[in-house]
């Protein structure tokens, strides 16, 4: 099976260049290649194999109805989450990371039907009914909630998967899923602790290139199980149909049809109205049951006239 991306993509998308090596983690010594300049080179071998590893998972958990959160709020990061996010269809935080998001969501949920109170109120011309203070206070309202919760207002329960770009930066965010036991996708580079991550991709998180690429295969993971979902699901339903108890590709050996049942009055017309109709089973069956009762009898009068001349 193919790799989901080649080490030439990898390496045209600058993934491979690491932090300088005064700044880097001892805990990534297993994922770095070599040193250059003064700079850690990342093993794109362990790369591509890790990538594939958390492609599938994504693919499967989607496919069995989970849901994925992408987070990253670094600048460089930004455009990519939303625009991959929305392309396959899935929640995502590019601006602050609220704290609670995962481990106090009633609270951030409640926060979200606020947003859509407010909204209605501004589409239904109610502000204009308030003071000009007031409803440029709403305004103001609705612009920071939109801004912070954009991105997660279509989620209606916690995620399934949490994908992170930065886990130094998203520290809180790793930090809530682990809490909840909520599997965590992270592209980890040469300065960062890898130990709260469940799937690590080590990869360069600083290159718009490189979050561009990975983020955006972490996102045709998804639309793949959303596929392979929605196929399910037609075979689920192709399965659950059943044939009326009216309609039958058979019919009943007993049930004998006239032919006015069976052919068309244009037919019937054409074969002419002095055709006698085909008697039923249940005739011919009495008419053979008279006939065998006379030969019955008439054997019996037979034997009895012979018994009659023998004496």
């Amino acid at each position: 099976m193919s790799p989901v991306v080649t080490m030439k993509a990898l390496l045209e998308s600058g993934v491979h260049f690491g932090h300088r090596t005064n700044k880097w983690n001892p805990k990534m010594r297993s994922y770095i290649f070599t040193e250059r300049n003064g700079i850690h080179i990342i093993d794109l071998q362990q790369t591509v194999k890790l990538l594939d590893d958390a492609y599938n998972f994504v693919r499967d958990k989607v496919a069995n109805g989970g849901t994925v959160l992408f987070v990253g709020t670094k600048r460089q990061a930004q455009d990519t989450i939303r625009e991959e996010a929305e392309r396959c269809g899935m929640p995502y935080v590019n601006e602050r990371w609220l704290g609670g998001t995962i481990t106090n969501w009633i609270t951030i949920q409640k926060r979200i039907f606020e947003l859509e109170r407010l909204e209605r109120m501004r589409d239904s011309g109610q502000i204009d009914l308030l003071t000009k203070k007031e409803g440029l206070l709403i305004e103001r309202d609705i612009e920071r909630l939109d801004m912070r919760l954009h991105g997660i207002r279509t989620m209606k329960r916690l995620p399934d998967v949490l994908f992170v770009v930065d886990v130094m930066r998203e520290d809180t965010a790793v930090h809530e899923a682990n809490l909840k036991d909520i599997p965590v996708i992270a592209m980890i580079d040469t300065n960062c602790d890898p130990k709260n991550v469940d799937y690590v991709i080590p990869s360069n998180d600083d290159a718009i290139r490189a979050i561009k690429l990975l983020v955006g295969k972490i996102a045709d993971a998804v639309m793949e199980g959303k596929a392979i979902r929605s196929k399910d699901i037609e075979d689920e339903e192709m399965l659950a149909e059943s044939m009326p108890a009216e309609v039958s590709r058979f019919v009943d050996d007993d049930e004998d049809l006239e032919d006015e049942a069976l052919l068309g009055a244009s037919t019937l017309k054409h074969l002419g109205t002095t055709k006698k109709a085909k008697p039923k089973r249940s005739d011919l069956e009495d008419e053979e049951e008279e006939i065998v009762d006379e030969d019955i009898e008439e054997k019996i009068e037979a034997v009895v006239e012979d018994d009659e001349e023998e004496n």
